[in-house]
């Protein structure tokens, strides 16, 4: 079975000159660096939106959290301790929706490197 490394290895000793440049130059991102990308371009404000509201419902619900740890009846432990689970399971989900968006932006990057290798490969012709 190949692995991955062999796979680039392989690719990149196939790869001569321009083409060897427009793969590296569109080389695979770190998981941080995908993740920071999601907030600059044309939809970067809906997840600087998202984190505002992530961070909120997060601080409250350990707010609430910190208030249900130090509750001396029921009633109040109760109500304080169902919202801070509602809250930070919804800040939880909240971050866990901006997933399906790097995954894609993942997949377009490599089809736009097939592009651009493709479209070198049929000038060098």
């Amino acid at each position: 079975m190949t692995h991955k490394n062999d796979l680039d290895k392989m690719i990149k000793a196939a790869l001569t000159g321009h083409d060897l440049e427009i793969l590296d130059g569109t080389e695979e991102l770190g998981w941080f660096a995908l993740g920071l990308k999601q907030f600059t371009g044309k939809l970067g404000w809906v997840t600087w939106v998202l984190m505002v509201v992530q961070t909120t419902m997060f601080i409250a619900g350990a707010y609430l959290g910190i208030k249900f740890l130090n509750a001396n009846e029921l009633l109040p432990a109760v109500k304080t301790g169902i919202g801070s689970a509602v809250l930070l399971l919804m800040a939880t989900q909240i971050k866990l929706s901006l997933m399906p968006q790097m995954q894609a932006d993942r997949v377009i990057r490599e089809v736009k490197r097939l592009q651009l290798l493709v479209a070198a490969h049929q000038e060098s012709q």
